[in-house]
């Protein structure tokens, strides 16, 4: 790799060619103000706050887009350059309403925090907000383009890395504004609800639909029994919220916050991850061995979900028929639970702890999630609410002690617990499908073909012989060209060339979800993945079907895998659905 000699306000750095000067000031310890710019995304320079001066050049460059040459001498900072900066923040504040305190990104905002390092105080320009309604016609997201600062980050989120084209930009110069494709409203439009776009935005234009005053509301009225579960990802990013390193393992806090917040009961959504292997794991096997319609897709991705239903029809047989864990969990705290407790399933609340906003979507989908005679899971918060509500009961979430979750519904192996990352999933099921083919266990249970973040990977997996090819996509805008080999293996009446995809809509995986804390890179994400490994390799069990509590569960409700109750409970269907509502 040829690599470029330049300096940065005096400082020699040497970088590889391609190399920007916002990238290149970095490894100089210069950090140079942005707003539009994510390491995700491919800059556009559209803010113009990172400009920089360089000599021999007439104007001011911007630095997010613009490599660095052979000798080049930058200078980041100047009486000058400040100012320019310091006026570009003011045209946009202008422009951008004063409701800070009102605001869901107040005191995490990165233009907040950029108008506080500036001292600005005062703008000298005319104020001009146009109002505009928020839109909340989703259950996962609200759209609020009043506080948009048109950086664009959203729109390049939804076209580029998630290939959904929900989200576009409206009108010419001032009249620009963001809105939802061909201007519908979001829940008409081709959004998944993902969450990718509220994740990345700066400010506060998009973001969870807030219903923390539901649980609340629950908790303080005592007529229901209160249970709640925690997702996998949710222990690995929480303590970001509380000045936690990502990816340190919050596991026990968790429990102990949840119990402080008055919930009846705690259990763990790793439990159901479990549970869903060897639901997902034995429908495999028999598609695999007996003859049934190959390659088989994950389900437990409600986004990839609702892509399907909208971009991928033709692969609705392929699409495993297992609910997602959050569903599972609720459909058994409601029967199964529900009978051990002798508690009424009218009488039980179920809140789920998530890192993704597709989840609020999914809890209401269809019928098929109210399996139980009632809405199986009441209501879903992302990692981010949960945050909130810890603070808002004035909890020392550092302080708490390590708790256990609550039996018959808690207890998960390592393999549960991988649901978290991308190729988690697979890895779980490949541990399991091992023993359901063979009868034997593996002599070592990881499988690292399945790790990391190459936005698809792909192997052949040895069962005593027998092969299994797999693949593994993460981030919504990589899976089309996994599907279009597919669509010309059939097309040609040739051999699939997997047996069994892995899809997971977000970068990384869950860990990377719409709903985990703010400002996740890919070095935030794979310290997340990081803790998810860790609490594997930690677990005293690391395969789903030598967790205790589901033998117990088949043994004494479900009967076995796949079963006519299993399936009435843990299983669901799938439509074709319009990209376009009318």
């Amino acid at each position: 790799m040829s690599m470029i000699e330049a300096e940065i306000n005096g400082i020699p750095v040497s970088v590889p060619e391609g190399t920007t000067i916002l990238n290149a000031a970095k490894e100089v310890g210069v950090q140079i103000p942005k707003l539009c710019y994510h390491s995700d995304l491919d800059a556009w320079a559209a803010c113009g706050i990172c400009v920089v001066k360089v000599e021999g050049s007439p104007k001011m460059l911007r630095a997010c887009a613009t490599a660095i040459a052979p000798g080049m001498k930058v200078l980041t900072h100047d009486p000058e350059v400040v100012e320019v900066r310091r006026t570009v923040l003011e045209l946009i504040l202008s422009t951008h309403p004063n409701d800070c305190l009102q605001c869901g990104r107040s005191g995490n905002c990165e233009l907040q925090t950029l108008a506080a390092d500036f001292g600005i105080r005062e703008i000298p320009f005319e104020k001009r907000v146009e109002h505009i309604e928020p839109d909340t016609s989703t259950t996962s997201i609200v759209l609020n383009p009043e506080k948009c600062i048109k950086c664009g980050r959203c729109v390049l989120v939804c076209q580029e890395m998630q290939g959904v084209y929900a989200l576009e930009f409206i009108g010419r110069g001032d009249g620009t504004r963001l809105a939802p494709a061909a201007d519908v409203n979001l829940e008409e439009s081709p959004c998944i609800k993902c969450g990718q776009c509220s994740a990345h935005c700066p400010v506060g234009a998009i973001y969870e639909k807030d219903e923390t005053k539901i649980v609340w509301d629950e908790i303080k009225k005592h007529e229901k029994h209160c249970v709640v579960q925690v997702a996998p990802a949710v222990r690995v990013a929480i303590g970001e919220a509380f000045d936690m390193e990502p990816g340190e393992l919050a596991t026990g806090q968790l429990y102990a916050a949840l119990r402080r917040l008055g919930f009846d009961a705690v259990f763990d959504t790793n439990f159901s991850a479990d549970l869903t292997i060897l639901e997902e794991g034995t429908e495999f096997v028999k598609r695999f061995t007996e003859g049934g319609e190959l390659p088989q897709l994950t389900s437990c991705c409600p986004a990839w979900t609702d892509y399907m239903e909208k971009f991928a029809t033709d692969f609705i047989p392929n699409f495993s028929s297992a609910k997602s864990p959050q569903q599972m969990l609720g459909a058994m705290a409601k029967t199964y639970y529900a009978e051990k407790a002798d508690i009424e399933a009218r009488d039980m609340f179920v809140v789920s702890i998530m890192p993704c906003t597709a989840k609020k979507f999914e809890v209401g989908r269809d019928d098929n999630m109210n399996s139980t005679g009632f809405q199986d899971v009441d209501v879903a918060l992302t990692t981010r609410e949960l945050a909130r509500m810890i603070k808002q009961a004035g909890i020392d979430f550092k302080s708490l002690p390590d708790e256990e979750a609550d039996s018959l519904l808690g207890t998960y192996t390592g393999a549960g617990t991988l649901f978290g990352v991308t190729g988690g999933v697979m890895e779980a099921a490949l541990r399991s499908a091992y023993y359901l083919i063979t009868k034997e266990d593996l002599a070592d249970v990881n499988f690292m073909e399945c790790r990391g973040l190459e936005g698809v990977k792909e192997a052949e997996i040895d069962i005593k012989g027998t092969k299994v090819r797999i693949a593994i996509a993460h981030q919504m805008g990589n899976i089309e060209a996994v599907l279009n080999r597919v669509r010309e293996a059939k097309a040609n009446n040739e051999e699939t060339p997997w047996h069994f995809i892995e899809v997971m809509a977000c970068r990384g995986g869950c860990i990377g979800g719409g709903g985990q804390p703010h400002g996740a890179t890919d070095e935030v994400r794979l310290k997340r993945t990081q803790g998810i490994y860790a609490d594997d390799e930690k677990s005293v069990q690391r395969c789903s079907h030598h967790n205790p509590e589901i033998t117990r569960i088949y043994e004494d409700f479900l009967g076995e895998p796949c079963s006519h109750k299993a399936h009435e409970l843990l299983h669901t269907d799938y439509i074709e659905r319009a990209a376009y509502k009318k």
